[in-house]
């Protein structure tokens, strides 16, 4: 991970789904179909100069120049954004201080997509479930069911056993989520 100063770090945790979302969104705009409902949210708050940096970065623009003209807030997160398509390892780590209102969406595509077939989330799947492992206590148990969970498991006893009550809380998050994913096809 990239050593990054606090406030920097900070700004990156409060945005941790969406950097997240955007990263799988161009990998495979499918996974993230919610991506566009957020963005239109984000401007209507006011966030105009980071909705045209993230579209630009979803048209396939990987370039730098997009920081320009970004407050420091925008920019830092543009920047993890442009990082983690580089090397999906400085992508910031889901499970620190989960927002699972966040996290849940985005889990839940990438649980879908791979259960649907698609081999690239599958594979970032399975390196996002070693960093989980290596994080320990809800994310080691997390990473534990994302196989049960891709193969259709939706059991929430089961599947949150041993878990917090944060930890709950994001299964439900991505098992309502799944549901929802489950209802459109």
């Amino acid at each position: 991970m990239v050593m990054l100063p606090e406030k920097d770090q900070q700004i990156i945790e409060a945005h941790t789904g969406l950097i997240h979302r955007v990263v799988i969104g161009c990998q495979n705009r499918d996974m993230v179909p919610d991506l566009d409902e957020i963005l239109k949210q984000a401007e209507q708050n006011g966030w105009l100069q980071l909705v045209a940096a993230v579209r630009k970065i979803l048209g396939g623009s990987r370039d730098t120049t997009i920081l320009k003209n970004l407050d420091e807030e925008d920019a830092v997160i543009v920047g993890s954004i442009l990082r983690g398509l580089q090397n999906p390892e400085t992508l910031p780590d889901l499970g620190k201080g989960v927002n699972g209102a966040m996290a849940a969406p985005g889990l839940a595509a990438m649980i879908h997509g791979a259960r649907t077939g698609n081999l690239e989330t599958l594979q970032l799947l399975g390196n996002m479930a070693q960093q989980m492992m290596h994080a320990g206590g809800d994310m080691a148990r997390l990473a534990g069911i994302l196989r049960p969970l891709v193969q259709g498991n939706r059991e929430p006893e089961e599947l949150t056993e041993g878990m917090s009550e944060e930890g709950e809380k994001l299964v439900m998050g991505i098992l309502a989520e799944l549901e929802k994913m489950d209802q459109r096809h």
